[in-house]
């Protein structure tokens, strides 16, 4: 019986983690737009200021509640506009078209 070297497993093991931090990341961007523009929408309606702009403040994968449950994306979106901020925790169902702005804190004036 031959022996392997155990570091020849030691570089498959980071591509393998490398690789999974990768496609998380590549999940996130890829609801990112939708719902950048879910919370920047609810904040120009919640601030009657059409020209409100927003920006990403953190994005985390959310593991299914249930087996065979769905992933979803969670962002936390600042939208400031009219002399108004306020900061929105939009989730999206990975792999769907819509995302929903679950709550808001409108404080900063």
């Amino acid at each position: 019986m031959q022996r392997v070297p155990s570091g020849i497993f030691v570089p498959s093991a980071l591509a393998l983690v490398v690789g999974c931090c990768a496609s998380e990341q590549q999940m996130l961007a890829s609801e990112q737009d939708q719902a950048l523009l879910t919370a920047v929408r609810r904040g120009q309606f919640e601030m009657s200021c059409p020209t409100a702009r927003g920006v990403v403040l953190s994005a985390n994968l959310l593991q299914p509640v249930l087996w065979n449950g769905i992933e979803r994306a969670e962002y936390t979106i600042g939208v400031e506009g009219c002399g108004q901020k306020a900061t929105y925790v939009t989730v999206c169902p990975l792999g769907s078209p819509g995302c929903v702005a679950v709550s808001g804190r409108n404080l900063a004036q």
